[in-house]
């Protein structure tokens, strides 16, 4: 089955601080170990990025959410719980992640994922994932795997097969920011 050789390939790869292309709950995304500041320099030589840009990760499940941040309010799965589309809550005073995927702040990106071909991979691998978008800095992020410049899939160590021939045009998630006070700012609908 592709999606369980998927999963053991993503994971090895993973393992051993590499680069996966893979579906994500939006838009295909370029993966790797957040918690490994080499991995994560990877996606910015491979995307032409400028480190200054951070990078959201993906948890599999919002009891992962403390781990990654000491900000004290998060009540903020209330809110999304309402939300169908997938969102992106910045948080401030992350921890034990990567230091060049956080902003210059000190916030970090954080996304629950529903998918389950993400879910699986998150909770098998024990750690967060990294997810940015599959697209060279400047270009706009592809709607559909097709549509992924080759210098991005000929620069991962793996594709994910899965989900591939999806043909439906995926968006980014909506982000939002949980403010120290428990307020929320939309930064993207």
């Amino acid at each position: 089955m592709i999606f369980e050789h998927d999963i053991e390939a993503c994971l090895e790869v993973l393992h051993n601080g590499g680069l996966i292309l893979y579906p994500t709950d939006t838009v295909w995304g370029i993966g790797c170990d957040a918690t490994n500041e080499k991995a994560v320099s990877k996606i910015y030589t491979l995307k032409n990025r400028n480190e200054q840009k951070s990078m959201i990760i993906l948890l599999a499940d919002e009891a992962d959410v403390p781990a990654y941040t000491d900000q004290e309010n998060v009540t903020i799965f209330d809110y999304i719980k309402g939300i169908q589309k997938p969102t992106t809550v910045i948080y401030d005073k992350a921890k034990n992640l990567a230091r060049n995927l956080l902003a210059e702040d000190g916030s970090v990106g954080m996304r629950i994922v529903k998918d389950k071909f993400c879910k699986r991979l998150i909770t098998e691998f024990g750690r967060p994932i990294v997810s940015t978008s599959s697209n060279v800095s400047g270009y706009p992020p592809p709607m559909v795997f097709s549509d992924i410049d080759v210098r991005i899939s000929e620069g991962v160590d793996y594709v994910v097969k899965y989900r591939q021939d999806d043909t439906e045009p995926a968006l980014p998630s909506t982000v939002i920011r949980l403010n120290e006070n428990g307020s929320i700012t939309i930064l993207r609908p």
